[in-house]
């Protein structure tokens, strides 16, 4: 069993889990973590699902031979595809990530809601089961966002192409009048200014970070394993590609994390 004081272990297709780590380390900031960044594969939507299992295997081995106590499968298209068989293989708790749906269902005054996703998400059976039991009598806008993790990853956040996609991506969703947006990728909340500045001031932008950290949080309550001690964290970042793009989305952290580039 693993002690109160082990690493939360973290993975993600590449950087956009971070999104779910600054969440996690509001909430929980004595907690060691250890972060995996598998930008090498980026992304994993457009991969066959046995490739996604397999990958999402590596990581949790290359997380738990580091001694992590959890493992939160920061990607909405890993949660989907593999947290089910990650789960029946290997004896540690795992947070998944989903499209929060529920939330915008409950919420929409229109009746409409979008998302944002990637291919291997919105075709997954987990989302459809999902989707199918929140949004009786609501509109579901899907729109794959091919192309947006490719520029997350390489840090081009300022790129005129990403503004461009975004339009396409979202006309169809302004066309079916949503007044809920829900970002099923967490690469992409780091989108979020840029989607304020795009979108009607009524439309509701909606991640799963949040709701992530609490569920982490309970789910270590539940196994006694909350680090109960107030001692600065260790904060680690590993990737399997450059280094530049978490430096850059982590920058405000930089004098108390380390982030390093491994094999894995």
């Amino acid at each position: 069993m693993a002690n109160r004081e082990a690493p939360i272990g973290i993975f993600d297709s590449g950087v956009g889990g971070t999104s779910i780590w600054q969440e996690i380390h509001q909430l929980l900031p004595h907690e060691d973590t250890l972060y995996l960044a598998d930008s090498k594969y980026a992304p994993y939507g457009n991969r066959p699902k046995e490739e996604i299992v397999s990958l999402s295997k590596k990581n949790t081995e290359y997380l738990l031979e580091n001694g992590c106590k959890i493992i939160v499968v920061a990607c909405n298209t890993a949660t989907t595809n593999a947290i089910a068989q990650l789960r029946s293989e290997y004896d540690v708790p795992f947070i998944g990530i989903e499209p929060a749906i529920k939330p915008a269902a409950l919420k929409t005054k229109t009746r409409s809601i979008g998302i944002l996703a990637t291919k291997g998400t919105l075709g997954s059976e987990l989302f459809h089961k999902t989707a199918e039991s929140v949004t009786y009598g609501i509109q579901l806008t899907e729109v794959v966002g091919e192309g947006l993790v490719p520029l997350i990853e390489n840090g081009n956040l300022g790129d005129p192409q990403l503004r461009k996609l975004l339009q396409r991506y979202l006309q169809p969703m302004l066309e079916a009048q949503i007044d809920h947006l829900v970002l099923g990728c967490s690469h992409y909340p780091y989108l979020v200014p840029l989607l304020r500045e795009m979108l009607p001031e009524g439309i509701k932008i909606i991640d799963s970070g949040e709701a992530v950290a609490r569920q982490t949080q309970a789910i270590l309550q539940q196994h006694n394993l909350l680090n109960l001690k107030k001692t600065i964290p260790k904060l680690r970042f590993y990737t399997n590609a450059s280094v530049a793009t978490l430096q850059l989305l982590l920058q405000e952290y930089s004098e108390s994390i380390l982030i390093e580039k491994k094999d894995f």
